[in-house]
Order: C-alpha cells, then sequence, then structure tokens
C-alpha cells in the first residue's frame, strides 16, 4: 500500500530533479550529478545543475579493487560501507552547493561481479545504507531484473542515448571498457567494444603512473603485429551483440596477451591503442549511414591520442562535447533511469541486453518518516 501510495504522484510530474551516482570500472571515483529533468511536449529535456567526482583515496580504491576476492561476509559489509559513502559523499556534495534535497538519489553502484551467463550481477552500495545516511529516497541494483530476464544486464546507457542524445547516429563511451549505442531499424542497439582505460590504466601503472595521458607513453611504442593479432582474435569480437565484458574476461582473455608478450611496457601500450581503435571502427562500420556523427564521451575522451586515432583511421566525425557531459554522462543517465523507474516506465532494452522482453529495473529504498 505504502509504494502505490508513493509512486503515482511522480509519475504525473512533468519534472524532477534527481542525483545520480556512478562508479566506474577504473575506480576513478564516485561522480555524482544533481540533474534536472522535464518532459514537455513528448520530450525529455535535461539540465546538469551541479556535478564533481569524489576521488577515492588509496584505502577505498584498494578495497573496491580487491572486493572480489574477499570472503562474503566481509562482501556484505563493504555494499553497506559503501552505501553509507555515497549517502555521506551525496549529503556533502549538497551542503558545498547549496542544493535542495532532490527527489530522489539513482546509484549505479559500484560493480564486483558481472557474470550474466552464469545468470548474476553484483553491484555493490546499498541503496538502503544509502537512503538511511543522505536521509533521501534511493534507487539502486538497475541490472539485476534484466539479468534475471536472461539478459545482459548492460549496457543500461542506451535509454538515456535515445532519450536524451537521439540527434547522434552513435553514442560512444571510452571509459574502463569503450560501449557503443545506436539507432538501427527503429530499434536501439548496444554492447561493450572492448577493454579501454582498464587496459591503459593497468599498462600505465608499471611505469609508475595511474594513467596515459594524452598517450605519451604509447607514442614512444612501436606496434607489435603479433600481439594485435592476438587481440583482435579473442572469441569475444567475433560474437554478435548483446555482449558486454567485465573485470573478470579481462583479467582472464586480455592481460595474460600483454603478459606474456615479451616486449617493452610503451610497446604494449602503443598496440593496445591500434587494437582499442580498430575495435571501436569496426564496431561501428554495419550501418546505413554514409559518414555518422559520433557523440564520444568518458575518460578516453580527453586522451588526445587515442581520439586522433580514431579519426585517423575512420572518416567519420567523432564529436567531443564540453566536459560536463564527457566526465557525468553515465551519473546523468543513471539519474534519468531512476526518473523512468518512478514512472514505472521501461528504461532496460531487450533490444539492447538481449532479455526475454524490456524491463523497469531498480530497487527503490523510501527514507524519512512514513
Amino acid at each position: 500500500m505504502l509504494i502505490l501510495s508513493v509512486i503515482p504522484k511522480y509519475r504525473t510530474m512533468k519534472e524532477y530533479k534527481v542525483i545520480g551516482a556512478m562508479s566506474g570500472t577504473s575506480l576513478d571515483g564516485l561522480d555524482l550529478a544533481y540533474c534536472h529533468f522535464t518532459y514537455h511536449e513528448q520530450k525529455w529535456n535535461y539540465k546538469i545543475i551541479a556535478a564533481e567526482t569524489v576521488e577515492y583515496e588509496s584505502e577505498w580504491k584498494n578495497r573496491l579493487f580487491k572486493a572480489p576476492d574477499i570472503s562474503t561476509v566481509d562482501l556484505a559489509a563493504l555494499d553497506f560501507e559503501f552505501g553509507r559513502f555515497i549517502g555521506k559523499n551525496v549529503t556533502n556534495f549538497i551542503g558545498l552547493y547549496e542544493l535542495e534535497n532532490p527527489d530522489f538519489i539513482a546509484s549505479h553502484g559500484h560493480t564486483v561481479f558481472h557474470q550474466p551467463e552464469k545468470g548474476f550481477t553484483l553491484q555493490i552500495g546499498s541503496g538502503a545504507a544509502i537512503a538511511a545516511a543522505s536521509g533521501i529516497t534511493s534507487i539502486c541494483d538497475f541490472r539485476s531484473t534484466d539479468v534475471a530476464l536472461g539478459g545482459q544486464g548492460a549496457p543500461l546507457v542506451p535509454v538515456g542515448d535515445e532519450l536524451l542524445f537521439g540527434e547522434y547516429d552513435f553514442c560512444l563511451n571510452l571509459g574502463g571498457f569503450a560501449n557503443i549505442s545506436f539507432l538501427y531499424d527503429v530499434k536501439r542497439y548496444a554492447y561493450d567494444v572492448c577493454a579501454v582505460n582498464t587496459l591503459l590504466n593497468y599498462l600505465a601503472a608499471k611505469k609508475g603512473l595511474s594513467f596515459d595521458k594524452n598517450g605519451e607513453l604509447g607514442k614512444r611504442g612501436k606496434q607489435n603485429e603479433t600481439l594485435l593479432e592476438k587481440l583482435n582474435s579473442l572469441p569475444y569480437f567475433l560474437q554478435n551483440s548483446p555482449k558486454s565484458l567485465g573485470r573478470e574476461w579481462l583479467e582472464e582473455e586480455v592481460l595474460p596477451l600483454f603478459e606474456n608478450s615479451g616486449i617493452s611496457i610503451e610497446d604494449q601500450i602503443r598496440t593496445a591503442y591500434k587494437h582499442i581503435a580498430l575495435q571501436i571502427i569496426s564496431a561501428m562500420m554495419p550501418r546505413d549511414f554514409k559518414k555518422i556523427k559520433a557523440l564520444v564521451t568518458g575518460g578516453g575522451a580527453y586522451n588526445s591520442y587515442l581520439t586522433d586515432l580514431l579519426r585517423k583511421l575512420s572518416t567519420d566525425e567523432f564529436y567531443i562535447p564540453d566536459k560536463q557531459i564527457i566526465d557525468f554522462k553515465e551519473a546523468l543517465i543513471f539519474a534519468f533511469l531512476g526518473v523512468l523507474r518512478w514512472r514505472n516506465e521501461v528504461n532496460c532494452l531487450a533490444s539492447v541486453t538481449g532479455a526475454k522482453h524490456d524491463s523497469v529495473g531498480g530497487c527503490v529504498y523510501l527514507a524519512g518518516e512514513i
């Protein structure tokens, strides 16, 4: 009775103020975006009011990185502790920018396990803990319903690509993994393409760097054809969509090829860049457009060496938007997925994930006195 009495109020609203929270696989930090959405003349519009990235201190970075290997009891505790961390930082964020409390928080959480082929996925950051720590109703766990329906549980961003960024032919995100989203024959399709920052950061760390700024390490190396051929021949790249990637695939299928290559780190990184660019361009090939316009976001959009390589190998237009969209597009869209969840409207597309049907994903945790 309680849920039914609350949600219809939000379904009739024409505007929403929501904080989107996103923690990516590259472990850069917690992205927070305070977003204003309006629905007018059958079209959604958005504005990011404020946004920031809460960088993870080394302790949190290590704990999240090691999460897949800890005990079930410790993982359950980490789930709640990370939820409290999110809730606390949302409260600080609201105070710092002098914002009014949003209608709700929509949190992606942090992916620890993603194995849809085995029927499960896990993003930690308890919604109950977020709501309790912030005093704001929170929505989390957007992927599990789709996985339960036989889908990949990813990517989820394409709904936002279609409803908020429909003027672009392709949306390309260069995050921990590259993923693309596009409309074809009246259906939205999307999938993970390959590892990007998770791989490049791993290799840069071997030279004592957290990342390879503008490809400086890669520029000093030489492309290795043997390694490049092995990378491009991995079975994943021959699979049809829907498909998605996780840390497990990187560690089991990709990193051993680099570890056993016997070449310098600079040569490994140079070869990784070429592999990434070729896989992205190949993924964007099956289309009817003569020349496409692709929106490029995610941390990789700042890597001039990578974006220049994409332009060099393709005749398509790669549009890089303003810094706010580059950094916070995913947080923005997860805020929007929360809006759709409140309205009980589809926020996960079967054409993207391969599930039995479209679904409404997300668990709602009410906050405050009832």
